[in-house]
């Protein structure tokens, strides 16, 4: 009997983004409980370095997640691995539900991690490399959209769980964490594998009829369905010329420059501040002055701008392209953290602690002030949702060849992964200590990574993943590719190699003319 496949890249984008969907739901179930009362008793009245501890556990084993995920996608397949990381997110979700102790939250969180840095590097370019050309942003932005409503879900759960009395209200929370691991494991065995995961295993036959599917819908003499298989076989017959990918092949020439690109990419993202907003978001009103049950109900807002400022961003990014994205993006974020800081550093004052909680030593008493800050607080997760938010995770899927593309895109991911453990640590000490200088560093950190993208990032809208990789290898400037004529290069490059594989047979063939000419008998 035949197995059930779907080809749908809408459906297959849906269930694989789940693996987004837990992400954002290890980061609200934090964020919600932070300053909760059965939660700081149970766990002692965690200080700033205990609790960053904490909150850094998660990105801590997605940076290892992120480093392996690469190599057991190049040997599993990305279909697989995603699998293996639903796994390894419900045993997480387990020991964390189950938690006696610190050490014991802190390894469910670490295991669960290495599931998100799995999942995190892994679903973007699984979905990238099934995805048409036309929507590929679009679909691959859905993974940051899914991110967006597990935060929102999961706060809303942790929020409804506070109610309860004791540990019950953070242990049925982090237990309700395994449901969506279930869905993605079960989901993911209607849907095809990655078919140049299997065109680069010479599974071409099954390859062929994926593509047929997803972009001919069955047709396979569709004209797109036949530029998509002759780049992949051209693609693929350049890779196997060269031996298996390690890290160190990233940073061969002509791969080290988009390496670089593809962490910073990830590095960036990071230093906009926007986990900082997510995770410690409960600090944040309090510093307002809000207090009670009004700073989570308030707080939430920001998880429901999120979700719907995502949308925009996954239905014009086709159209906008990556780099106005990204620049325009980073400017107007600085914008908001440099209003934040100024209005706090303006109309606040420093105190011994807020709400008994000693890490937080600023508030900001005038309610006009309060209610500008909490504004900008909005605005600035408005504009991350609508670029850097899925931009980044979008772009570094497109900018590696096949050969290095699981690999690369791991790499680069556990750089995002190890800034988000750095700035776990380092957020609540930097609250308890500089306030809101804190935010002036966020800021200064958006208007560097706008100028940084303008000159070293390369256009990808639009353009297929083989096409991307003949932008690098021609080493077009950044600024210029938005409107670069990249089949009319391909052209030119596979007219001049053909000039110059003739050349040397031409060569060749003088060569081993001339002694035969010098052996004949002389008359």
């Amino acid at each position: 009997m035949r197995t059930l496949r779907i080809y749908n890249p809408y459906l297959v984008a849906l269930s694989a983004t789940i693996g987004g969907m837990l992400f954002g739901f290890d980061i609200s179930s934090v964020s919600a409980f932070v300053d909760n009362a059965s939660y700081r008793q149970f766990f002692n009245y965690p200080g700033s370095t205990k609790q960053g501890g904490i909150t850094a556990a998660m990105a801590g084993g997605s940076f290892l997640g992120s480093l392996c995920a690469g190599f057991v996608s190049d040997k599993l397949g990305r279909k697989y691995t995603i699998q293996l990381g639903a796994i390894i997110w419900m045993i997480g979700a387990a020991i964390q539900c189950s938690v006696q102790n610190v050490a014991q939250l802190i390894c469910g969180r670490l295991i669960a991690g290495v599931a998100i840095g799995i999942c995190s590097s892994q679903v973007p370019v699984y979905i990238a490399e099934l995805s048409p050309k036309q929507i590929r942003g679009r679909l691959v932005g859905l993974f940051q959209w899914a991110v967006t409503w597990g935060i929102m879900i999961m706060f809303y759960i942790s929020y409804g769980c506070t109610f309860l009395d004791g540990t019950k209200s953070f242990r049925l929370a982090w237990g309700i964490q395994m449901i969506p691991g279930l869905l993605l494991l079960l989901t993911l065995i209607v849907f095809p594998e990655s078919p140049r995961w299997l065109a680069a295993r010479d599974r071409w036959d099954e390859a062929i009829e994926i593509i047929t599917h997803v972009q001919g819908k069955g047709d396979i003499e569709n004209r797109d369905v036949q530029i998509e298989i002759q780049e992949l076989r051209e693609a693929v017959r350049i890779d196997k010329l060269s031996e298996e990918v390690t890290i160190f092949d990233l940073f061969a020439k002509g791969s080290r420059v988009r390496t670089f690109v593809g962490v910073s990419g990830q590095v960036w993202q990071q230093l906009t501040g926007m986990n900082v907003m997510m995770y410690y978001v409960v600090y944040t009103f309090l510093m307002a002055g809000y207090q009670g049950n009004t700073v989570l109900v308030s707080s939430s807002i920001q998880y429901v701008i999120n979700v719907v400022m995502t949308v925009p961003a996954l239905l014009f990014i086709d159209s906008w392209g990556r780099r106005p994205l990204l620049i325009y993006g980073a400017c107007i974020m600085a914008v908001w953290l440099f209003a934040v800081s100024g209005l706090m550093a303006a109309h606040g004052h420093w105190v011994p602690n807020v709400g008994n909680n000693p890490n937080i030593r600023w508030i900001v008493p005038e309610k006009p002030a309060a209610k500008a800050i909490i504004a900008c607080n909005y605005l600035f997760v408005a504009t991350f949702a609508t670029t850097w938010g899925p931009g980044i995770w979008i772009y570094v899927s497109e900018i590696f060849p096949l050969k290095q593309r699981a690999i690369g895109n791991g790499f680069c991911g556990a750089f995002n992964w190890i800034f988000n453990f750095a700035l776990a640590f380092f957020v609540p000490p930097a609250f308890q200590n500089i306030q809101w200088k804190t935010y002036l560093i966020f800021a200064v950190f958006c208007i560097a990574m706008a100028t940084h993208v303008f000159f070293l990032f390369p256009e990808t809208k639009g353009k297929t993943l083989e096409e991307i990789d003949i932008i690098w290898s021609e080493h077009i400037k950044p600024w210029k590719t938005a409107n670069a004529d990249v089949t009319e290069l391909a052209a030119n490059r596979d007219l001049a190699k053909d000039g110059k594989a003739k050349e040397v047979e031409h060569m060749e063939h003088t060569a081993t003319a001339a002694p035969a000419a010098e052996t004949e008998p002389k008359v």
